[in-house]
């Protein structure tokens, strides 16, 4: 029989070295295993020279006799056998396969240990736990429960990170999570101050709060990681090729070796977070803890999600305290222990291709963990997931216009992987600037406003952060291009003509691009190859050469991709706008640019602000405050985009603002009658022209116009002052849109000298 490899850490190698000689005392706790894992835990203990005075099992009464009689230097160590799955592929992970023959390759049964020992001694690793001396332990115990049980807790957490330096830290798993929280001071304080406030008893409310942390506490297992990831891998492993940021990851390495990070995406795909869990694991990242809705608690799936480490909460707590404190607690142990989080700010999948609002709630528990100190800070970290395609898009593009959203189960996600088997381009994976939430809640001395206002400053910033590192795919600009000429056709000289100034705006900022792929015309066919493959795209052959158009009704679809890099255009669509107005009036109308578009995008703080858009408006005119004929300058200018990038946003908040100007002032608007109202009302108008394209018909811009006309005080009930400011809304919308018009006027003009297409 081959003997074990040792896979001790150096700190406990040294420590267990001063316990050799007669003068140290040492207790061995040896988990119960098998007569193979004895045999080797006693040979290794032979062939080290390690003497302890006692070997006790790592539970049972022998530990408690045992610590009530050693002095207090007595040093505590313990040892496990960790058996590797087989190396294929030049991987050892557990495969389906394992799954299927009933043998878990990481705890064989004992007739296979002996097997495995004889053929292949490698698999069998002994790792053994850094010692503690058992006045250290006292001093870390605190008192509360059973001493014995504390050294056994502690004990099984030290051979849990012996045993991860040997498989990589991707199997960073937590233990006994809901007990340990259970044993803090804080948690019984926190427990017993809600029991009095909601007038319950405390033993009921420590009861319900265990109960919840029962149903939260993601108990990840390396198997459960290992088969999760197998069993998911076809939802993205074919469909795309992964570009990842690799020197992003490297800085959050090391980062990671001290705090927690909080790992924030955009949303887009379902895939997002395998997309995600997949590049952090092979750059050897622990897992993340996956916070989602119950909504993605899919049969048979989400028992074995559950113990690879996504946590379900409901989608509405409400006005459930005793939940809300099992979740804050339970995050908040979280970061105290290092172990990362993952969410989706947003809140669901982005039906326009833009970040949405962030939801703020998740954010606050991790500001209320370190305004407590329960971890020193924590970092955000903002992930851009941007794809070149993506085929759940038309799904959403139909909710838009009104269909009912799918629910998820096991035929729906059969469906989806059947979807997901042949290649459509590529994901890019990019990681922004990570933020302290130490640094972000500095000056707040517990002051709950402040803290409130600090964590809606921090979301923001990461959605700032995010669409800095948003590349403009190849996809998007083609999109771009396509749903600025309205519904024309294009032959491919005709786009590579439209798409050249908006390449140039794109490096003269030295912005993140696809710039390859749109240098050549094979490239540029190739991208609308990839969109007519896709039925976003309608080419016709008929003629002298191909043209291409967006396919009758799939402009929100097309929307979707050019929406994923409009942010990067906005400011200059800003910049325009404003030149069209007064000279005395540029920099307030600048400032009611950014309030009314602050529902649709992310803008920086307002210095920022100022100073960002006077550098876009030097580059049109260097004299902008003053010059007089903004229309002249316009018609200089090298590329031109307000109309391309914002009117299917004014459009949406002008037939809004139209239906309220309509609206009775005295009566209620009652939300989803009067997006329905909107829906239809708007169509009318695009068929009579009044908007640019069908890609303004979406409910979540009506909804997003929505909430701007309620930060306005238009929503009532009022009188006839409400009405006038419904008009006054109205009308400014109108204007907004007026100024459009000239700008894609002036657009056309020059698009028909430089590349020949009709205004």
């Amino acid at each position: 029989m081959g003997s074990p490899q040792p896979a001790e850490s150096s700190a406990g190698g040294r420590s267990l070295g001063r316990a050799k000689g007669a003068e140290a005392r040492l207790i061995l706790l040896a988990e119960p295993g098998s007569g193979v894992e004895r045999t080797l835990v006693k040979r290794w203990l032979r062939e080290a020279h390690v003497r302890p005075s006692a070997v006790v099992p790592l539970d049972g009464p022998g530990l408690a006799r045992s610590l009530a009689t050693v002095p207090p230097d007595t040093l505590i160590t313990a040892a496990r056998v960790a058996w590797l799955p087989p190396e294929r592929d030049g991987e050892r992970r557990v495969r389906w396969a394992d799954v299927l023959s009933q043998v878990n390759p990481r705890r064989p049964p004992a007739l296979w240990q002996e097997l495995i020992i004889r053929r292949r001694p490698g698999r069998a690793q002994l790792v053994v736990a850094e010692p503690a001396t058992v006045a250290a332990l006292r001093e870390r115990w605190g008192g509360a429960g059973s001493f014995a049980q504390f050294v056994s807790r502690q004990a099984r957490l030290a051979l849990d990170r012996a045993e991860r330096a040997l498989l990589g830290y991707r199997y960073k798993v937590p233990k006994h999570i809901a007990e340990a929280i259970e044993d803090t001071p804080g948690f019984r304080a926190d427990v017993a101050a809600l029991a009095a406030r909601l007038g319950l008893p405390e033993q009921e409310t420590a009861e319900r709060a265990r109960a919840d942390l029962d149903g939260l506490v993601a108990s990840m297992s390396p198997v459960a990681v290992d088969l999760l990831s197998g069993a998911l891998r076809p939802l993205h492993a074919y469909a795309w090729d992964v570009q990842a940021d690799a020197a992003g990851l490297d800085r959050l390495r090391e980062l990671n070796r001290r705090y927690a990070l909080v790992f924030l995406p955009s949303h887009r795909s379902y895939a997002d977070p395998l997309l995600l869990a997949d590049v952090l694991a092979a750059h050897d990242f622990p897992r993340n803890h996956v916070v989602g809705g119950d909504n993605l608690r899919i049969w048979p799936l989400s028992g074995l999600a559950r113990r690879a480490g996504f946590v379900f909460i409901r989608r509405s707590i409400g006005d459930d305290e005793i939940y809300k404190l099992a979740l804050r607690e339970y995050l908040g142990y979280l970061l105290a222990k290092r172990f990362n989080l993952e969410w989706y700010m947003e809140g669901g999948r982005s039906r326009t291709g833009k970040l949405r609002p962030p939801r703020y709630g998740l954010l606050a528990y991790v500001a209320d963990a370190i305004a407590r100190g329960r971890a020193a800070d924590a970092y955000l970290v903002p992930v851009a997931i941007t794809y070149d395609q993506l085929r759940e898009v038309s799904a959403m593009a139909a909710e838009q216009g009104g269909a009912a959203k799918k629910p998820e189960g096991l035929g729906w996600l059969a469906s989806y992987a059947r979807g997901q088997l042949t290649k459509i381009g590529t994901v890019h994976i990019c990681f922004a600037e990570p933020l302290s939430v130490r640094d972000a809640l500095a000056g707040q001395d517990g002051d709950p406003d402040a803290q409130r206002l600090a964590v809606q400053k921090m979301a923001f910033e990461v959605a700032v952060r995010i669409n800095r590192v948003t590349p403009v795919t190849a996809t998007a600009l083609v999109t771009l291009a396509l749903l600025g000429v309205r519904d024309r056709a294009l032959t491919l000289a005709q786009v590579r003509g439209v798409l050249e100034p908006l390449r140039s705006f794109l490096a003269e900022r030295r912005l993140p691009h696809s710039d390859d792929a749109l240098r050549s015309d094979a490239g540029v066919r190739r991208v609308l190859d990839a969109l007519a493959q896709q039925a976003v795209v309608t080419v016709y052959t008929g003629g002298e050469e191909p043209v291409y158009a967006i396919e009758r009704g799939q402009h929100l679809v097309a929307a979707f991709y050019r929406n994923s890099a409009i942010h990067h255009f906005v400011l200059r669509a800003v910049a325009e706008l404003v030149l069209l107005s007064r000279p005395e009036d540029r920099w307030d109308e600048a400032m009611r640019l950014r309030d009314q578009l602050k529902f649709e995008f992310f803008f920086p703080d307002k210095a920022s602000y100022r100073e960002e858009l006077a550098a876009e408006l030097r580059r049109l005119h260097p004299s902008w405050e003053t010059v007089a004929d903004g229309r002249a300058v316009l018609e200089h200018a090298p590329v031109l985009v307000a109309d391309r990038v914002l009117r299917s946003f004014l459009d949406a908040q002008l037939v809004v603002a139209e239906r309220l100007a309509a609206h009775p002032p005295g009566e209620p608007v009652t939300e989803p009658e009067f997006l329905g109202e909107c829906g239809g009302v708007g169509r009318q108008m695009l068929l009579q022209g009044r908007l640019h394209g069908p890609e303004s018909l979406s409910r979540e811009l009506f909804s997003s116009a929505l909430k701007l006309a309620a930060n306005q005080d238009l929503m009532g009930p009022g009188g006839e002052e409400l009405a006038r400011a419904r008009r006054a809304f109205a009308a400014r919308l109108r204007d907004l849109v007026a100024r459009l018009i000239v700008i894609d006027e002036i657009d056309a003009t020059s698009r028909q000298e430089a590349v020949g297409v009709e205004p």
